[in-house]
């Protein structure tokens, strides 16, 4: 059995509240359907020297009912195009999704607390 969710739209807005509380920087790329859109989260990761590779995690569903949180696409810092390729990809096979983008250290622990909510 599952558990009931929240509001992607909730789920976003607790998101941004948080990233933003620890000092970091979060903005919304993309909305999607503010009760059962899908949240796709790209953290960006500062590498130094004017290097910034992203990565995105989705929610997806497991064998067991779950939804766990997997990173879906790392982008490649030789070819950077096909992260923006995987977006565009993305937002054209889910109309619902929310694509949210987070800027700060250790981003991954901000989508692990979605969960705890």
């Amino acid at each position: 059995m599952t558990a009931a969710r929240l509001p992607a739209a909730m789920e976003v807005s607790a998101l941004i509240r948080s990233v933003q509380a620890s000092g970091g920087f979060s903005m919304v790329l993309r909305k999607g359907d503010p009760d059962s859109g899908t949240l796709l989260i790209v953290i960006l990761d500062n590498q130094g020297f004017g290097q910034t590779l992203a990565r995105a995690f989705e929610r997806l569903p497991m064998a067991d009912g779950n939804r766990n949180w997997t990173l879906a696409k790392a982008q490649d810092p030789e070819k950077k195009e096909d992260f923006e390729i995987y977006l565009t990809r993305r937002m054209a096979q889910d109309r619902d999704l929310w694509i949210i983008e987070l800027t700060i250290a250790e981003g991954e622990q901000f989508i692990l607390n979605l969960d705890k909510k």
